[in-house]
């Protein structure tokens, strides 16, 4: 079975979710980070898998569930820790961000089932930002993100292009919205109202109104 990691950055103010400010203040961002957290984790927990990691960048805190092994982040950009992350785990593995929090336990659940299909290699889900929310492998995975600039509009693309390259049969997972400014908060909010997202995004925007 497949190993679900959570790429993930401990939602302390001032260090998570800045360009949310404004409208939001440091710990309001804070706040909404630790909700995407949160949901991103509990949908992994509903998730059959073999295992459930989570790859921090600071400390474990109350909004991490039973059931997940925590790891320190590897040194480097974003290309060397998502390759520690997979390098790190024995059989499949997919990776995902804490930027997605409409994402479900089904949608997991389908990637991980298509990593444990031979006539898959990858699985790779773009972001509508240019990025993507998840990538994931079966078996091989050495220099799979050599040369992928990261966090730029064209990342997305260039991913696809390295696995291509690679000659990795390829899976597309769907598009997902990353949460990266408080316009993207409200339109995945919007999709999750009754959720902790949801919910902590209703509540700043309701105050930022107020305010105005």
């Amino acid at each position: 079975m497949t190993t679900v990691v959570v790429i993930a950055k401990e939602p302390r103010p001032g260090r998570v979710k800045t360009r949310l400010c404004p409208p939001c203040s440091p710990p309001e961002a804070a706040t909404i980070a630790r909700a995407a957290l949160r949901d991103t984790l509990l949908a992994v927990a509903r998730t059959s898998c073999s295992a459930r990691v989570v790859a921090l960048d600071g400390e474990p805190g109350p909004w991490l569930p039973a059931g997940f092994a925590v790891v320190p982040q590897a040194d480097g950009d974003l290309g060397a820790r998502l390759a520690a992350a997979v390098e790190a785990v024995r059989g499949p593995v997919l990776v995902i961000g804490m930027d997605t929090p409409q994402v479900t336990p089904p949608m997991l659940a389908r990637a991980c089932a298509r990593l444990e299909d031979p006539a898959v290699d990858a699985v790779l889900g773009q972001a509508l930002d240019g990025g993507y929310w998840a990538i994931g492998f079966r078996a091989r995975r050495d220099g799979v993100f050599a040369g992928v600039p990261m966090s730029t509009s064209s990342t997305g693309d260039a991913q696809r292009a390295r696995l291509g390259e690679l000659d990795l049969r390829v899976h597309e997972l769907p598009h997902l919205r990353d949460v990266d400014t408080f316009a993207d908060a409200r339109a995945v909010a919007r999709l999750v109202p009754s959720s902790s997202f949801g919910r902590s995004v209703a509540r700043v925007a309701a105050r930022a109104e107020e305010a105005a």
